[in-house]
């Protein structure tokens, strides 16, 4: 899907190649409409390079591999299972069938991205193991709609529900307190069932809580994360652990038969090295996380312009009349409406605090054209 409308000032040029036989590509202005949208960052990028000198086993069985998976053993300072996936999608549905058999379902909010963003691959991959979807507001979970739906009917004619998938953090930009993710935790444990967290943007939360990612994963009762590469500065590339290692048996064989088992592994693995040991991936979050809070206080206040959501992480969801979306559009700028009808930014690693202002002054502009702000 492609954010609406089409810039003005943005046209997609076409991509030549020049006299010498190099390849020139068009300058376009740095967008919001997804923090998928920005490049790799120096640390991931260097590594990789690294990487690339000389030849290296395959498949996994190379230094970059072991220690990448070192890193983020370090990094949560437990002994756990790694693997390694090309995008969160495999990540998730691989981590969810390594959990569930094909009765079994699984609990997730109504908003979670294994529901409405995943071509039903959680299904898939797990022979048809059913979502058992919660509805609510802010795309959280809790321990009462995590009891409702696992104690609603036990049957032999419904699927068992065997684990609960979170979004960390949530769709809608929010972040999970230690404390929530520690009471859906004890009712998993209550009902006997497995906890799963995705976390595509888990850096972000990481730098708005300001704990350590052990505080946030294995210690509040997480079974299995799912650790997001591509949106903290790599440009391909997910981790899965598993802090219980009986979890993962045959993981690498669904790894395999998924077509996740990268014959040149160590260019999935060195940027993970890379962005851990440098601390970058905590960094980067934390700078795309103020830039989302530099325009939430900058545009709170505008009247007939409104915050959808809290803003804890990098997502910022403006509510606003179709008017000032249209004159946003007509100024270049690129956004989704999936949510609520309101437009989503999200902001990145690279995000250029010159852009951001210009952002902020295009939808104080729009706002002004309609008269929604005082001249």
């Amino acid at each position: 899907m492609w954010p609406t409308g089409k810039p003005r000032a943005l046209p997609i040029a076409s991509f030549r190649l020049c006299k010498t036989g190099t390849l020139r590509v068009p300058h376009t202005a740095q967008q919001f409409a997804s923090d998928n949208y920005a490049g790799i960052c120096p640390e991931a990028w260097d590594a990789m390079a690294q990487a690339n000198r000389g030849h290296a086993p395959a498949y996994g069985d190379d230094p970059w591999t072991d220690a990448a998976a070192d890193a983020f053993r370090r990094l949560f300072d437990t002994d756990c299972e790694v693997f390694f996936a090309f995008n969160g999608t495999a990540a998730n549905s691989l981590a969810l069938a390594a959990l569930c058999q094909s009765y079994h379902s699984v609990i997730c909010s109504s908003s979670a991205h294994v529901e409405t963003d995943e071509c039903g691959a959680p299904e898939f991959f797990s022979n048809g193991s059913k979502l058992l979807v919660a509805q609510t507001a802010d795309g959280k979970l809790t321990p009462q709609a995590v009891r409702a739906l696992a104690t609603s009917r036990s049957d032999i004619h419904f699927p068992k529900t065997r684990a609960v998938t979170i979004t960390q953090p949530t769709e809608t930009g929010q972040v999970y307190t230690i404390a929530e993710i520690e009471a859906l935790s004890a009712t998993c444990r209550e009902l006997g069932l497995r906890l799963h967290m995705d976390g595509a943007r888990f850096a972000n939360a990481c730098a708005t809580l300001g704990c350590s990612p052990a505080a946030m994963t294995w210690q509040a009762g997480v079974d299995v994360l799912c650790f997001g590469g591509t949106k903290n500065g790599m440009g391909v590339g997910e981790a899965i652990l598993f802090f219980d290692r009986a979890l993962a048996q045959d993981f690498d064989y669904r790894c395999k038969q998924a077509g996740q088992l990268a014959s040149k592994m160590r260019f999935l693995a060195a940027p993970w090295v890379g962005l851990l040991d440098s601390g970058a991936w905590v960094r980067n979050a934390a700078h795309a996380n103020a830039c989302a809070q530099r325009v939430a206080q900058r545009v709170a206040d505008l009247p007939g312009i409104g915050l959808m959501f809290p803003v804890e992480a990098n997502a910022v969801f403006l509510q606003a009349p179709e008017s000032v979306l249209a004159g946003l559009r007509e100024r270049g700028w690129r956004f989704y409406t999936f949510i609520g009808g309101g437009a989503r930014f999200m902001f990145a690693w690279d995000a250029d605090p010159d852009r951001v202002e210009a952002l902020i002054a295009d939808i104080r502009a729009a706002a002004l054209a309609e008269d929604l702000v005082p001249a």
